[in-house]
């Protein structure tokens, strides 16, 4: 890797004719990339693709460089790699899909672990519609489904012998989601003992409103405004909080983008980029070794 680094940057010193301060910045930039891929056991920029790029980038931002620092790597990086390209030492540019991080970009507020144990032990388990509350928010910041997924959710739909649950997300993509012991634990509670009084007629929702009929999101967004209410978090919540807090969480304790672009069912990876501001069973395992409760 080190000597396609410098045959680049003498071809941007000769034929390109770069001041020498410049010169030093791409080698500054491309050694910090090419360290952390040899700390990852590369050895060929050939094998590397957006996903190992977005994890050095998240790295990077993770050691505290500024906003300007990673535009500017971000561009090295495509440059560096068109040349690869122009070079034909690689066939596919890694670069084609990464976006420089957006000026004033507002994201939703994230919850701490702590704020977040907060909202879960609030409902009422005297109450059945406690037991039901609890069991959603459970489900919820252990699975990272929209809330709209979440109030779509049939019986059909749980595989918890394996610890698995399937939802239909944006695009009409299916998608498996594992679950964690305790979420579950909660869930099983409500099916058990909840569900069945609530149930009027034939229905497979898995959650159901005080009649008996399915939940709706502008039912579940108003329970869990309440919740957070009721601790005093001053933070702006919004029905996306959860699944933000759910990615942040799983970035913060070491899950790599592309799992959780997988967990989150997002089909672009520039889509999951956001979080950087922070087979099934190789999901399953990535899951339960990097979420909090799992």
């Amino acid at each position: 890797m080190q000597d396609q680094i410098d045959d680049y940057l003498h071809f941007l010193l000769i034929e390109r004719g770069l001041s020498h301060n410049t010169i030093i910045s791409y080698r500054e930039d491309l050694h910090q990339f090419a360290s952390y891929l040899a700390k990852h056991h590369f050895s060929s920029f050939v094998e590397v693709d957006q996903y190992q790029i977005l994890d050095f980038l998240t790295w990077e931002q993770k050691q505290g460089k500024a906003r300007n620092s990673i535009i500017r790597l971000i561009s090295t990086l495509r440059k560096f790699f068109q040349y690869l390209i122009r070079m034909k030492v690689i066939n596919n540019n890694p670069m084609t899909k990464i976006k420089p991080p957006k000026q004033g970009l507002h994201l939703p507020a994230v919850l701490s672990e702590r704020e977040m144990n907060q909202i879960l032990a609030l409902p009422d388990l005297n109450k059945p519609l406690g037991i039901r509350d609890r069991a959603m928010l459970e489900v919820l910041y252990a699975t990272g489904l929209r809330v709209s997924e979440l109030v779509n959710l049939k019986l059909q739909d749980l595989h918890l012998e394996v610890q698995l649950i399937q939802t239909i997300g944006k695009g009409d993509k299916e998608r498996l989601v594992p679950i964690d012991s305790v979420a579950q634990s909660w869930l099983n509670r409500y099916l058990a003992e909840v569900r069945p009084k609530l149930v009027k007629k034939a229905n497979s929702f898995i959650f159901l409103n005080a009649h008996g009929g399915q939940l709706t999101r502008q039912a579940l967004w108003q329970k869990i405004k309440w919740y957070v209410q009721q601790t005093g978090i001053k933070k702006i919540v919004t029905p996306h909080t959860f699944r933000h807090s759910f990615a942040t969480h799983l970035l913060e304790n070491g899950a790599d983008l592309r799992t959780v672009q997988e967990l989150l069912g997002h089909a672009d990876i520039s889509t999951t980029q956001i979080y950087t501001h922070v087979s099934h069973e190789h999901l399953t395992k990535a899951y339960k070794r990097f979420h909090p409760r799992a």
